[in-house]
């Protein structure tokens, strides 16, 4: 369902019993992966963050691990930073 590299890859699931009995799989919230940062950049008005990723880390995709670096739970809580801590590649 999700690929090697995404943050959900290894969270796991649970199953949750809706008000109308039906019973669907949820994917558990990762736990953010401490790591080392390389240094902190100074946001431009309405820079967006998958360039950022892309710059720093190579790869659009990986806006995930710069929330995780800031301890931000998703890229809009990420969005109100002005100040952004970069993570190591490779993370």
């Amino acid at each position: 369902m999700f690929s090697s590299d995404s943050r959900y890859a290894h969270a796991g699931t649970y199953q949750v019993t809706l008000a109308d009995g039906s019973v669907v799989v949820v994917t558990r919230i990762p736990q953010a992966a401490p790591g080392r940062t390389i240094g902190w950049y100074r946001r431009g008005e309405g820079e967006r963050l998958d360039v950022i990723a892309f710059q720093f880390l190579k790869d659009a995709t990986k806006t995930w691990t710069l929330c995780d670096a800031n301890e931000a739970m998703s890229p809009d809580a990420l969005a109100a930073h002005d100040l952004i801590a970069i993570p190591e590649p490779g993370r």
